[in-house]
């Protein structure tokens, strides 16, 4: 295989786990989603830490944390990753995955925004119409639906800050996730503490019953998979991104929400109208639109 074939492979495996992976949060729909994600914090914590081990660069993140201005950026990182895998988590729970699939469509047009306002990169005409267009859709959801689609937007706008800090720091994609995930380890750890010492931490926060790791050797074993189901498919994707155009991994990233749209409607059973329907087609258009337009200035700086 070429390297453009192994990457399109890799991104295609990372869209497949990311897509899927509401059926796995569902599955531990009886762990509250603040014990959840700081499982996932935690035995993410120790599969990167593993991986960087066995690639002997500990060093590296050492670097990453020691310096104050990096520190700082990473942990600004950290608490909008943490922010965006809460909404997620959250989202299956409260059977809202359609609306969270709805915010990795919209994430792509928000960073087209992101890269105008926070690096003064120019829009084409293509792409305005494009943002246009997500932006009536997500109009039309807010009025026939009566409320806004928070989780939307709250998961596109915390993804999309998230990836303008993230082009501030220099370090490598695995050594920077180990590094935010270790920062955030320690109220992860907290949270575990306090609800595994029976200080209702989980109740108190999401009314739930708290302390599941330990219970059941199927729970347990699942929320510590929660690490792997978090690294390898970052590592697929930063595999991908040095290996195929950027067009190209854009548009094939669109294999995630619309696995987690069909999981949505066709596995969980989720309700939805004919103007959400209506709404989502435009996503899609304007998401057409977006890559064709990269595809054609590709081709023109080739010529």
């Amino acid at each position: 295989m070429s390297d453009s074939q192994k990457g399109i492979l890799a991104i295609l495996i990372s869209g497949l786990i990311w897509g899927f992976s509401p059926l796995y949060y569902k599955i531990l729909g009886h762990v509250p989603p603040v014990e959840l994600l700081s499982h996932r914090v935690v035995w993410s914590v120790v599969f990167f830490v593993a991986v960087l081990c066995f690639q002997r660069r500990l060093g590296a993140l050492w670097s990453a944390i020691s310096n104050w201005r990096s520190a700082a950026t990473l942990f600004a990182a950290s608490l909008l990753i943490g922010i965006n895998w809460f909404i997620f988590i959250h989202s299956i729970q409260i059977e809202k995955a359609t609306e969270a699939s709805l915010g990795y469509f919209i994430f792509p047009l928000v960073v087209v925004c992101i890269g105008w306002i926070g690096f003064g990169e120019r829009l084409s005409r293509m792409q305005n119409i494009a943002i246009a267009l997500a932006t009536f859709a997500v109009v039309i959801i807010t009025v026939s639906q009566g409320v806004w689609p928070w989780i939307a937007l709250i998961i596109s706008i915390s993804f999309g800050l998230y990836g303008y800090v993230k082009k501030k720091i220099s370090i490598g994609p695995v050594v920077s996730v180990t590094a935010e995930v270790l920062l955030l380890a320690p109220f992860a750890v907290a949270v575990l503490y306090a609800t595994h010492r029976g200080f209702g931490t989980s109740v108190a926060l999401d009314g739930g019953i708290g302390g599941v790791f330990g219970q059941s050797l199927y729970d347990s074993v699942l929320l510590m998979l929660s690490g792997p189901l978090t690294a390898t498919p970052l590592i697929f994707f930063s595999y991908a991104a040095k290996r195929i155009p950027m067009a190209t991994l854009g548009l094939l990233n669109y294999v995630n929400p619309t696995l987690q749209f069909i999981c949505a409607v066709a596995i969980f059973g989720e309700p939805i109208s004919g103007v959400q329907i209506a709404s989502f087609g435009l996503i899609w258009l304007a998401l057409a639109l977006y890559p064709c337009d990269s595809f054609r200035h590709e081709r023109v700086g080739r010529i």
